[in-house]
């Protein structure tokens, strides 16, 4: 039992990654007042972008830039739109999510089944040999390692920041921006784009370091649980950490029950995270969204009151 425990957790880390990357850049744009519903869509063109390099360069760390870039691109389209054209956020999130599923799917198709170079795991010695810490943390391939401090460095840098003030003010009291000199929508912008370069690399991290393959609509959704996490975790990097890899293992239980044999339902198992995301989603309400950023519920409030 311990042992079905141990790989879950550790499933749930591995899997969970690329949620946490594309759930923090989804945080980052949202506290600065944009909502990206084409998380998703930067989550595929990341992934297809990273193994794609990777299988054409044989060097995975290029494929890893090369998502974080196509996941900015897409999120720079987005920002384009709803910043400076004006147009609805959710409304155009979900068209650019269909966007890079069309994308993925028309130039992925010669990379299906082709063999590209990935990261492989990496023990960290002594920390590696800790029970039940040891394999849930330290026996994991180095981006998700690196992946252990970007939650942190988020908070310090919109805590302890110049520019990491502006991007909350960008979210809290944009009119207040221009008084000082700053333009709203092009920190805004870089808010989003970078958000979009995160799950990219969240992208990638699942193609090149969790699946090792390239397929079709890959990323299964992880873009949606991504998206809800940051309301979950009320806008705060550190807990999105944990509901990260709460989903991650909750991912992890189908091919781990799997793997022993265990003969259950695999839709089941399959659907088990989005329920659970709904059944939150219906506990919270609107309760959570009094955390969110001023110019965030202005957002959310325009659109359900539409």
């Amino acid at each position: 039992m311990s042992d079905l425990i141990t790989d879950v957790l550790s499933g749930g880390v591995r899997g969970g990654t690329a949620i946490m990357l594309a759930a923090l850049g989804e945080t980052l744009a949202e506290r600065a007042g944009v909502v990206n519903l084409g998380t998703e869509g930067c989550l595929l063109v990341g992934a297809l972008a990273g193994y794609a390099v990777a299988a054409e360069t044989g060097n995975p760390w290029a494929g890893l830039v090369a998502g974080a870039l196509a996941g900015a691109g897409l999120a720079l389209l987005h920002a384009a739109l709803v910043i400076w054209r004006r147009a609805d956020q959710f409304a155009t999130g979900l068209t650019l999510m269909f966007l890079g599923l069309g994308l993925t799917s028309l130039f992925g198709a010669a990379y299906v089944g082709k063999a590209a170079p990935g990261f492989a795991p990496v023990e960290v010695p002594l920390l590696a040999d800790l029970p039940l810490l040891g394999p849930v943390l330290f026996q994991h391939d180095p981006v998700t390692y690196a992946s252990y401090l970007v939650a942190p460095l988020m908070w310090w840098w919109l805590r302890r920041t110049r520019s990491g003030l502006l991007v909350r003010t960008a979210g809290e009291r944009a009119d207040v921006l221009p008084l000082y000199g700053y333009r709203a929508g092009l920190i805004r912008g870089s808010a989003v784009v970078a958000g979009g370069a995160l799950a990219g690399l969240g992208g990638a991290q699942l193609s090149t370091a969790y699946a090792h393959a390239w397929f079709e609509g890959m990323t299964a959704g992880r873009g949606f649980i991504a998206v809800a996490l940051v309301i979950f975790a009320a806008w705060r990097p550190l807990r999105v950490v944990a509901g990260a890899y709460l989903f991650g293992a909750m991912l992890a239980v189908a091919p781990v029950l799997q793997a022993r044999g265990h003969a259950l339902n695999q839709f089941a198992l399959d659907a088990l995270p989005f329920v659970i995301t709904l059944l939150i989603l219906a506990v919270i309400g609107r309760r959570t969204l009094r955390a969110a950023p001023q110019e965030l519920r202005r957002v959310f409030e325009s659109s359900s009151t539409s």
